[in-house]
Protein backbone atom coordinates (compact mmCIF):
# COMPACT_ATOMS: atom_id res chain seq x y z
CA UNK A 1 0.00 0.00 0.00
CA UNK A 2 0.96 3.43 -0.73
CA UNK A 3 2.44 5.65 2.35
CA UNK A 4 -0.07 8.16 3.22
CA UNK A 5 0.86 11.57 1.90
CA UNK A 6 1.67 14.54 4.15
CA UNK A 7 -0.96 17.80 4.72
CA UNK A 8 2.16 20.39 5.42
CA UNK A 9 1.08 23.14 7.32
CA UNK A 10 4.73 24.82 7.24
CA UNK A 11 5.60 25.87 4.26
CA UNK A 12 7.16 29.13 2.81
CA UNK A 13 7.51 30.93 -0.24
CA UNK A 14 9.24 34.22 -1.56
CA UNK A 15 8.47 36.33 -4.15
CA UNK A 16 11.65 38.42 -5.75
CA UNK A 17 9.61 42.14 -4.68
CA UNK A 18 9.15 40.65 -1.56
CA UNK A 19 13.12 39.70 -0.57
CA UNK A 20 13.79 43.07 -2.66
CA UNK A 21 11.73 45.35 -0.34
CA UNK A 22 13.06 43.49 2.44
CA UNK A 23 16.66 44.31 1.43
CA UNK A 24 15.55 47.97 1.00
CA UNK A 25 14.33 48.12 4.31
CA UNK A 26 18.23 46.41 5.90
CA UNK A 27 17.33 42.76 5.76
CA UNK A 28 20.08 40.95 4.14
CA UNK A 29 20.77 38.15 6.98
CA UNK A 30 17.00 37.72 8.30
CA UNK A 31 17.22 36.27 11.89
CA UNK A 32 21.19 35.93 11.08
CA UNK A 33 20.57 33.45 8.78
CA UNK A 34 23.20 33.33 6.04
CA UNK A 35 20.67 34.97 3.14
CA UNK A 36 17.52 34.64 1.85
CA UNK A 37 16.38 31.40 -0.23
CA UNK A 38 14.99 30.81 -3.66
CA UNK A 39 11.66 29.83 -4.47
CA UNK A 40 9.59 28.52 -7.16
CA UNK A 41 6.26 27.28 -7.92
CA UNK A 42 7.66 24.48 -9.85
CA UNK A 43 10.75 23.23 -7.28
CA UNK A 44 7.99 23.42 -4.63
CA UNK A 45 6.13 20.66 -6.37
CA UNK A 46 9.39 18.58 -6.98
CA UNK A 47 10.09 18.85 -3.04
CA UNK A 48 6.29 17.26 -2.47
CA UNK A 49 6.53 14.81 -4.62
CA UNK A 50 10.08 13.70 -3.25
CA UNK A 51 9.05 13.79 0.18
CA UNK A 52 5.27 12.05 -0.36
CA UNK A 53 3.83 15.20 0.42
CA UNK A 54 0.27 15.54 -0.68
CA UNK A 55 -0.57 19.31 0.18
CA UNK A 56 1.15 22.67 1.14
CA UNK A 57 -0.15 25.41 2.97
CA UNK A 58 2.05 28.45 2.25
CA UNK A 59 3.02 31.48 4.09
CA UNK A 60 5.41 33.83 4.44
CA UNK A 61 8.39 33.64 7.29
CA UNK A 62 9.71 35.98 9.20
CA UNK A 63 10.57 39.23 9.45
CA UNK A 64 7.10 39.13 8.11
CA UNK A 65 5.92 42.33 5.89
CA UNK A 66 5.85 44.63 8.20
CA UNK A 67 9.16 46.70 7.87
CA UNK A 68 8.35 49.86 9.93
CA UNK A 69 6.04 51.81 7.67
CA UNK A 70 2.54 51.35 8.09
CA UNK A 71 1.78 51.97 4.47
CA UNK A 72 4.27 50.07 3.18
CA UNK A 73 3.48 47.01 5.46
CA UNK A 74 -0.37 46.91 3.97
CA UNK A 75 1.19 47.19 0.20
CA UNK A 76 3.19 44.42 0.91
CA UNK A 77 0.89 42.28 2.66
CA UNK A 78 -1.71 42.42 -0.15
CA UNK A 79 1.24 42.25 -2.46
CA UNK A 80 2.21 38.45 -1.22
CA UNK A 81 -1.23 37.59 -0.54
CA UNK A 82 -2.30 38.11 -3.69
CA UNK A 83 0.65 36.00 -5.48
CA UNK A 84 0.12 33.23 -2.82
CA UNK A 85 -4.00 33.43 -3.67
CA UNK A 86 -3.02 32.65 -7.22
CA UNK A 87 -0.64 29.78 -6.52
CA UNK A 88 -3.55 28.36 -4.56
CA UNK A 89 -6.47 28.77 -7.18
CA UNK A 90 -4.16 27.44 -10.26
CA UNK A 91 -3.69 24.74 -8.24
CA UNK A 92 -5.83 23.64 -5.20
CA UNK A 93 -5.22 20.31 -4.36
CA UNK A 94 -1.44 20.99 -3.73
CA UNK A 95 -1.75 24.66 -2.33
CA UNK A 96 -3.46 26.41 0.50
CA UNK A 97 -2.61 29.87 1.96
CA UNK A 98 -2.33 31.31 5.11
CA UNK A 99 -2.26 35.16 4.43
CA UNK A 100 0.10 37.75 5.67
CA UNK A 101 -0.58 40.62 8.02
CA UNK A 102 0.83 43.61 8.39
CA UNK A 103 0.73 44.08 12.54
CA UNK A 104 1.43 45.85 14.61
CA UNK A 105 -0.73 47.36 12.42
CA UNK A 106 -3.91 45.97 13.86
CA UNK A 107 -6.24 48.15 11.77
CA UNK A 108 -4.64 47.28 8.47
CA UNK A 109 -4.19 43.90 9.93
CA UNK A 110 -7.91 43.57 10.50
CA UNK A 111 -8.91 44.58 6.81
CA UNK A 112 -6.21 42.82 5.14
CA UNK A 113 -7.57 39.77 6.77
CA UNK A 114 -10.97 40.50 5.66
CA UNK A 115 -9.31 40.59 2.19
CA UNK A 116 -7.97 37.27 2.39
CA UNK A 117 -10.38 35.30 4.08
CA UNK A 118 -13.34 36.63 2.23
CA UNK A 119 -12.22 37.87 -1.57
CA UNK A 120 -9.10 36.36 -2.17
CA UNK A 121 -10.35 32.63 -0.46
CA UNK A 122 -7.59 31.74 2.00
CA UNK A 123 -7.26 29.08 4.35
CA UNK A 124 -6.00 31.41 7.15
CA UNK A 125 -3.48 34.11 8.40
CA UNK A 126 0.21 34.05 9.60
CA UNK A 127 1.53 36.27 11.91
CA UNK A 128 4.78 36.49 13.88
CA UNK A 129 5.39 35.56 18.21
CA UNK A 130 5.93 39.02 17.96
CA UNK A 131 5.67 42.15 16.20
CA UNK A 132 8.13 44.79 16.88
CA UNK A 133 8.35 43.65 20.03
CA UNK A 134 4.80 43.48 21.53
CA UNK A 135 3.52 39.73 22.52
CA UNK A 136 0.29 38.24 20.89
CA UNK A 137 -1.73 39.12 24.44
CA UNK A 138 -0.65 42.94 24.01
CA UNK A 139 -3.96 44.04 24.34
CA UNK A 140 -3.53 46.49 21.67
CA UNK A 141 -4.22 43.12 19.42
CA UNK A 142 -7.33 42.41 20.45
CA UNK A 143 -9.78 43.51 18.31
CA UNK A 144 -7.99 41.50 15.94
CA UNK A 145 -8.73 38.14 17.88
CA UNK A 146 -12.22 39.70 18.84
CA UNK A 147 -12.87 39.20 14.44
CA UNK A 148 -10.68 36.07 13.80
CA UNK A 149 -12.16 34.42 17.19
CA UNK A 150 -16.11 35.30 15.26
CA UNK A 151 -14.50 33.87 12.31
CA UNK A 152 -13.17 30.56 13.66
CA UNK A 153 -10.10 31.38 12.08
CA UNK A 154 -6.93 29.26 11.84
CA UNK A 155 -4.32 31.40 13.26
CA UNK A 156 -0.09 30.10 12.08
CA UNK A 157 2.33 31.17 14.66
CA UNK A 158 5.60 31.84 13.11
CA UNK A 159 8.58 32.21 15.41
CA UNK A 160 10.63 35.39 14.84
CA UNK A 161 13.62 36.95 16.85
CA UNK A 162 12.99 38.19 19.89
CA UNK A 163 13.90 42.15 21.09
CA UNK A 164 17.38 42.63 21.65
CA UNK A 165 17.91 38.78 19.71
CA UNK A 166 21.58 39.78 19.03
CA UNK A 167 22.44 39.96 22.43
CA UNK A 168 19.97 36.73 23.49
CA UNK A 169 21.59 34.77 20.17
CA UNK A 170 25.48 35.10 21.15
CA UNK A 171 25.56 35.58 17.40
CA UNK A 172 24.23 32.30 16.13
CA UNK A 173 20.97 31.94 13.87
CA UNK A 174 18.11 32.78 15.60
CA UNK A 175 15.85 29.67 14.49
CA UNK A 176 18.51 27.13 16.54
CA UNK A 177 17.33 28.02 19.80
CA UNK A 178 15.55 31.92 19.96
CA UNK A 179 12.76 30.83 17.88
CA UNK A 180 11.77 27.87 20.40
CA UNK A 181 11.64 30.27 23.04
CA UNK A 182 9.96 32.95 21.55
CA UNK A 183 6.92 30.21 20.88
CA UNK A 184 6.84 29.28 24.31
CA UNK A 185 6.93 33.45 25.42
CA UNK A 186 4.08 34.24 23.14
CA UNK A 187 2.11 31.36 24.29
CA UNK A 188 2.48 32.34 27.82
CA UNK A 189 1.57 35.41 26.66
CA UNK A 190 -1.65 33.94 25.20
CA UNK A 191 -2.41 31.82 28.32
CA UNK A 192 -1.60 34.45 31.33
CA UNK A 193 -3.30 37.40 29.75
CA UNK A 194 -6.58 35.17 29.02
CA UNK A 195 -6.64 35.53 25.75
CA UNK A 196 -6.62 31.33 24.85
CA UNK A 197 -10.06 31.34 27.23
CA UNK A 198 -11.78 34.40 25.74
CA UNK A 199 -11.13 33.15 22.08
CA UNK A 200 -11.87 29.79 21.76
CA UNK A 201 -12.69 29.45 18.65
CA UNK A 202 -9.49 30.86 17.22
CA UNK A 203 -8.04 27.68 15.81
CA UNK A 204 -4.16 28.38 16.49
CA UNK A 205 -1.13 26.41 15.13
CA UNK A 206 1.94 27.15 16.92
CA UNK A 207 5.64 25.65 15.31
CA UNK A 208 8.54 23.16 16.03
CA UNK A 209 6.24 21.05 18.82
CA UNK A 210 5.54 24.31 20.48
CA UNK A 211 9.81 24.82 20.68
CA UNK A 212 10.27 24.41 24.58
CA UNK A 213 6.77 24.89 25.85
CA UNK A 214 6.10 20.99 26.54
CA UNK A 215 8.99 21.48 29.51
CA UNK A 216 7.97 24.78 30.32
CA UNK A 217 3.81 24.23 30.67
CA UNK A 218 4.14 22.39 34.23
CA UNK A 219 6.09 25.74 35.45
CA UNK A 220 3.62 28.03 33.97
CA UNK A 221 0.43 26.74 35.79
CA UNK A 222 2.91 26.56 39.40
CA UNK A 223 3.31 30.89 38.83
CA UNK A 224 -0.27 30.92 37.26
CA UNK A 225 -1.88 29.42 39.79
CA UNK A 226 0.44 29.87 43.32
CA UNK A 227 2.15 33.32 42.64
CA UNK A 228 -0.27 35.11 40.80
CA UNK A 229 1.16 35.12 37.01
CA UNK A 230 -1.60 35.48 35.22
CA UNK A 231 -5.66 35.52 35.24
CA UNK A 232 -6.99 32.82 36.21
CA UNK A 233 -9.72 29.97 33.97
CA UNK A 234 -11.12 26.59 35.59
CA UNK A 235 -8.60 24.67 32.94
CA UNK A 236 -4.70 24.21 33.83
CA UNK A 237 -2.11 25.48 31.42
CA UNK A 238 -1.65 22.20 30.12
CA UNK A 239 -4.91 21.95 29.29
CA UNK A 240 -5.48 25.22 27.35
CA UNK A 241 -2.44 24.35 25.60
CA UNK A 242 -3.31 21.16 25.18
CA UNK A 243 -6.08 22.84 22.98
CA UNK A 244 -3.90 24.29 20.37
CA UNK A 245 -2.60 22.99 17.44
CA UNK A 246 0.94 22.36 16.76
CA UNK A 247 3.24 21.51 13.61
CA UNK A 248 6.85 19.03 13.71
CA UNK A 249 9.06 21.00 11.49
CA UNK A 250 12.28 20.68 13.06
CA UNK A 251 14.14 17.85 14.64
CA UNK A 252 10.78 15.81 16.01
CA UNK A 253 12.54 12.87 16.15
CA UNK A 254 14.02 11.04 18.24
CA UNK A 255 13.28 13.23 21.63
CA UNK A 256 10.97 16.42 20.76
CA UNK A 257 7.70 14.47 19.59
CA UNK A 258 8.01 11.87 23.05
CA UNK A 259 7.99 15.07 24.95
CA UNK A 260 5.12 16.93 22.84
CA UNK A 261 3.23 13.43 23.60
CA UNK A 262 3.88 13.25 27.26
CA UNK A 263 2.53 17.03 27.49
CA UNK A 264 -0.15 17.66 25.53
CA UNK A 265 -0.99 14.14 23.62
CA UNK A 266 -0.60 13.65 19.88
CA UNK A 267 -4.40 14.14 18.43
CA UNK A 268 -3.59 18.24 17.38
CA UNK A 269 0.27 17.30 15.94
CA UNK A 270 0.22 18.36 12.11
CA UNK A 271 3.05 17.73 9.79
CA UNK A 272 5.57 20.93 8.98
CA UNK A 273 8.50 20.43 6.42
CA UNK A 274 9.35 24.76 6.82
CA UNK A 275 10.50 24.55 3.09
CA UNK A 276 11.89 26.70 1.35
CA UNK A 277 13.80 28.34 4.98
CA UNK A 278 14.67 24.74 5.28
CA UNK A 279 16.84 22.85 1.97
CA UNK A 280 15.45 19.92 0.49
CA UNK A 281 18.57 17.64 1.41
CA UNK A 282 16.87 18.52 5.16
CA UNK A 283 13.67 17.95 4.50
CA UNK A 284 14.24 14.77 2.94
CA UNK A 285 16.29 13.84 5.96
CA UNK A 286 13.48 14.61 8.46
CA UNK A 287 11.19 12.93 6.39
CA UNK A 288 12.82 9.86 6.83
CA UNK A 289 13.17 9.93 10.43
CA UNK A 290 9.79 10.41 10.82
CA UNK A 291 9.31 7.54 8.75
CA UNK A 292 11.86 4.97 10.60
CA UNK A 293 10.85 6.16 13.74
CA UNK A 294 8.73 4.44 16.24
CA UNK A 295 5.33 4.40 14.77
CA UNK A 296 2.14 5.83 17.41
CA UNK A 297 0.81 1.97 16.59
CA UNK A 298 0.80 -1.26 14.72
CA UNK A 299 -1.77 0.33 12.47
CA UNK A 300 -1.72 4.31 12.46
CA UNK A 301 1.98 6.17 11.20
CA UNK A 302 2.80 9.38 11.60
CA UNK A 303 2.23 10.14 8.08
CA UNK A 304 -1.69 8.98 9.09
CA UNK A 305 -2.21 10.50 12.19
CA UNK A 306 -0.95 14.03 11.35
CA UNK A 307 -2.85 13.63 8.28
CA UNK A 308 -5.75 12.71 10.14
CA UNK A 309 -5.63 15.35 12.81
CA UNK A 310 -4.63 18.13 9.17
CA UNK A 311 -8.21 16.89 7.92
CA UNK A 312 -9.97 17.48 11.04
CA UNK A 313 -8.38 21.31 11.49
CA UNK A 314 -9.55 22.53 7.93
CA UNK A 315 -12.38 21.13 8.42
CA UNK A 316 -14.92 22.76 11.28
CA UNK A 317 -17.42 20.17 11.15
CA UNK A 318 -15.03 17.35 12.25
CA UNK A 319 -14.01 19.50 15.43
Amino acid sequence: MAATGFIDVHAHFVTDSYVAAARAAGVEHPDGMPGWPAWSVEEHLDMMKRSGIDKSYLSISSPGVHFGDDGEARALAREVNEFGARVRTEDPQRFGLFASLPLPDVAGSLAEAAHALDVLGADGVVVETNHHGLYLGDPRFEPLWEELDRRSAVVFVHPTSAPHADELALGRPRPMLEFLFDTARTASDLLLRGVLARRPRIRWILTHGGGVLPLLADRMELFRTHVGGGAVDTSSAVEQLGRLWYDMAGTPFPRQVPAFDAAFGTERLLYGSDYCWTPIDAVLAQVTSIDSAVQPSATVTWRDLTTRNARRLFDTDAR
